[in-house]
């Protein structure tokens, strides 16, 4: 039933050396805990035989000595099996953290961020529960019941059995509620995933609810979310509610056995007073054991539960990484580019989205794309950087199968500026760093002056130290893509794209960065995806993609001349100017 939680025996084994201290001090701590009872008993029948005051102080003294040193180590316990669990906690974090970094797009387009958010935080949180409380207390309460359950076998083995019967309907009571439970947490956990993914999507687009009034509609269907999480949370509430009477009720039933059948037997002249006091005394020991299983078991339930749902991220195939194909002597690129017989599909259901596709591009040629939207301009360029892996036929950088290049070669060897520009809340200058190993401040004027960024820069309040917003939300679109820009220039890539990167950006500055970076990328690969003829007519050679295909492919000139697709957005954008030079 716990199979999911097998996969934490690793993390276990890393830390055994302090978790067997622990088990040790839940031993010493539950040895003088069960010496208690023991006491009271000697003591109240030496008192019987003999009140003085000598006797009542050496009990007393050697009752709270007991004390202490349980108190000790229970306190030793926390510091070893509590800090333990937050080792691994963090160690399970860090795990799913580099796990989820690693797989591929593909990954993040079928699952919602606030998904993964709930898997990060819940999840994590009921599986640190696990091993941390749950184990100390199932070890801690495991050996108590021993120690307990023998030393009463040894003072009365007829009152024991007696006290034991309300115990089989309490492990049917646990056994019937935990599989409740279990439902209950797994559904509760579901409808958080939801919860969490309808506030990151609101967060995020905070600007279109906003531009369509939309706050009330938005407060209404997170108030339903609400509503239907609050009743499976309290479904699971009322449930505990109504479990932990019972539990009380039976612990109390042998309470009453204790006192009705202890009682006769003292009267008969079977036990002696101090007997009946170590019963009372070692039942209420029993008491918290028989009640924190019900517990214990909860946590269990939930943990697997949430461990379960954790392993189905850990299973993800990472489907693109460093294989035995991969040429570890393949330290730098140079730049040139081929695609063989490639053709695409996105998953084995879903149409070919590139269809035997075949180019070649020189080391520091400029080359462009560009066609109508949808026609798989984008999912060409991931094919480079091995953001997808080709579903036939291959590419190639300087001869070698981008399969065979480590993938960190390969890309810190791409500048590439997508389509949906993302800036981190950070620093302007920590954004254009960012693929960077230290700051260089030469580089991040370089790259700026470049990107047509630094007029800009100078009227912003505290220049390149300015907090951008979440997502870059302080900049305009123009802005958002130039930093963009910057950021992929920064790292000095022998292959540039842009794909479609200026469309934010007016004509006259996009002309003055296309001519400096004519200069930077001298002997150096550059690809660019536009709707615009303006942005790619000055390219070596432009291709045109329609329903997966080249269709065209030559100089601006040679593809004008022809009269084709390139030909007919030619002359329909230069009619768009013309109207709008005349409004």
């Amino acid at each position: 039933m716990f199979g999911s939680l097998t996969h934490l025996k690793k993390y276990f084994l890393r830390y055994k050396g302090k978790l067997g201290l622990g088990v040790l001090f839940i031993i010493l701590s539950n040895v003088g805990q069960v010496y208690i009872p023991i006491l009271l008993k000697d003591g109240a029948n030496a008192l019987k035989e003999n009140v003085n005051l000598e006797l009542v102080t050496k009990y007393a003294i050697l009752i709270v000595a007991a004390t202490l040193i349980s108190g000790v180590f229970r306190y030793l316990i926390r510091q070893t099996i509590i800090v333990v669990s937050r080792h691994i906690e963090y160690d399970l974090r860090q795990d799913f953290w580099a796990h989820i970094q690693k797989l591929p797009l593909r990954f993040f387009q079928n699952t919602s961020t606030g998904n993964i958010m709930a898997h990060a935080t819940n999840d994590i949180n009921s599986v640190r529960m696990y091993v941390g409380p749950a184990v100390m207390y199932s070890i801690d309460n495991g050996t108590l019941f021993i120690m307990v359950l023998s030393l009463m076998l040894i003072l009365n083995v007829k009152l024991t059995l007696y006290t034991l019967i309300p115990l089989p309907f309490l492990s049917l009571l646990v056994y019937i509620v935990m599989k409740k439970v279990h439902v209950r947490y797994t559904r509760i956990q579901e409808k958080f995933s939801d919860l969490t993914t309808r506030a990151q999507e609101n967060f995020s687009g905070i600007r279109v609810i906003k531009s369509y009034v939309r706050e009330n509609y938005e407060i209404d269907q997170f108030t339903k979310l609400s509503e239907e999480y609050l009743n499976r949370k309290m479904s699971l509430v009322k449930l505990h509610a109504s479990f932990h009477p019972i539990f009380f009720l039976i612990a109390g039933l042998s309470s009453i056995i204790v006192v009705l059948v202890g009682g006769k037997m003292v009267m008969d002249n079977e036990l002696t007073i101090g007997d009946i006091f170590a019963f009372i005394a070692f039942l209420s020991m029993l008491i918290w054991p028989m009640i924190s299983f019900g517990w214990v078991a909860n946590m269990i339930q939930q943990a697997e539960s949430s461990m379960r749902r954790l392993l189905k991220f850990f299973n993800e195939p990472y489907e693109i990484s460093n294989s035995e194909k991969t040429d570890s002597s393949i330290t730098e690129l140079n730049g040139s580019i081929e695609f063989k017989n490639v053709s695409f599909r996105y998953n084995n259901t879903s149409p070919l989205v590139l269809k035997n596709i075949n180019l070649k591009v020189n080391q520091g040629e400029t080359i462009a794309f560009i066609g109508h939207t949808g026609v798989g301009k984008t999912t060409l360029i991931n094919l480079i950087s091995r953001m997808y892996d080709t579903t036939e036929g291959s590419v190639l950088i300087d001869e070698k199968n981008v399969m065979e290049i480590p993938i960190h070669i390969l890309r810190t060897s791409i500048g590439y500026v997508p389509q949906e520009n993302f800036l981190f809340s950070d620093t302007l200058a920590n954004n254009i760093i960012y693929g960077l190993a230290e700051r260089d401040e030469k580089i991040i004027n370089s790259v700026s002056d470049i990107s047509q960024l630094t007029k800009d820069v100078e009227s912003f309040p505290n220049g390149f130290e300015t907090i951008l917003g979440e997502r870059g939300i302080t900049l305009s679109g123009g802005q958002k893509q130039r930093s963009s820009l910057a950021r992929a220039l920064a790292i000095d890539p022998k292959i540039l794209i842009l794909d479609d990167s200026f469309s934010a950006v007016d004509t006259h500055t996009e002309e003055e960065i296309l001519r400096q970076l004519k200069e930077f990328m001298k002997n150096r690969t550059s690809i660019i995806i536009s709707h615009r003829i303006s942005t790619v007519k000055d390219a070596d050679k432009i291709f045109v993609l329609d329903n997966g295909k080249i269709v065209e492919e030559g100089t601006h000139e040679l593809l004008v001349a022809k009269g084709g697709i390139y030909a007919d957005l030619h002359y329909k954008q230069l009619l768009e100017e013309e109207i709008s030079e005349m409004d």
